[in-house]
């Protein structure tokens, strides 16, 4: 019995961590604000144009896949400047790749939403 107590109580205190991340995440990012509004603008939008259930879907794992990404290029641009606080060639190649990511994960959800909307609003 005291496995699942302590198994129920790594989960909580995972989820806790979790929770302490994500309100780190959007307390310190000025990146992850601005697309907190924007998903926020497009929930607006999802309700105004009265997007269909597998649109909503499709809209917050495209909202899900940018933040998400956002949250890795945060936590891979902390260690690499903790690792090396002075500049590095390598530590900014590894830093590129990570923002470019989260620019591709932008573009695509960019591209669902004017798949979603523009029939909508045309």
């Amino acid at each position: 019995m005291s496995k699942k107590e302590s198994l129920l109580v790594n989960r909580l205190k995972s989820i806790k961590y979790a929770y302490k991340g994500a309100f780190l995440l959007l307390k310190k990012e000025s990146s992850i604000k601005i697309q907190a509004c924007i998903a926020v603008l497009m929930t607006v939008l999802g309700f105004f144009f009265n997007i269909s259930p597998t649109e909503w879907i499709i809209q917050f794992l495209a909202i899900g896949m940018v933040m998400s990404i956002e949250g890795i290029n945060t936590a891979i641009e902390e260690v690499a400047n903790f690792i090396h606080p002075e500049y590095h060639s390598k530590i900014g190649f590894i830093k590129d790749i990570a923002a470019g990511a989260v620019f591709i994960a932008a573009v695509f959800a960019c591209v669902i939403g004017l798949i979603i909307y523009l029939p909508k609003i045309f």
